[in-house]
């Protein structure tokens, strides 16, 4: 009768302790290759601010704030930066364009290795 106690609570600890890593898997954001990544931040028109609450994203654009739950922020700001993303930039042999509204190029930052092209083949979908 023992035994079987022991196997109960051991199931249920081992259940516990999968559904947390599971679930903290799920919360993390896309992985991203650090320095292209923060190249094209410089021109993404979105940006975190903190607020009482958590985080907020601000479209520098026109302002526009979304408030989402502190679990879904990260995921939220992938989805704009790759929306974003899929219409402004360009990768054209070693090197991505970041596009303006207007159709003009912006700048142009250098692919150095094939996993930032990977990434940007990958995240932004281009």
């Amino acid at each position: 009768m023992k035994l079987n106690r022991k196997l109960i609570v051991f199931g249920i600890f081992t259940v516990a302790i999968l559904m947390g890593v599971l679930s903290m898997q799920r919360a993390m954001p896309d992985a991203k290759e650090a320095r292209i990544y923060k190249e094209i931040q410089l021109y993404s028109p979105y940006k975190m601010e903190k607020r009482m609450g958590g985080l907020e994203i601000v479209d520098k654009r026109d302002g526009r704030k979304e408030k989402p739950s502190n679990a879904e922020v990260f995921h939220r700001m992938d989805e704009l930066e790759k929306e974003w993303g899929n219409k402004h930039l360009r990768i054209e042999g070693s090197n991505v364009y970041v596009i303006g509204e207007n159709n003009q190029t912006i700048t142009q930052i250098f692919i150095e290795t094939p996993k930032e092209k990977e990434f940007l083949q990958t995240f932004y979908g281009i």
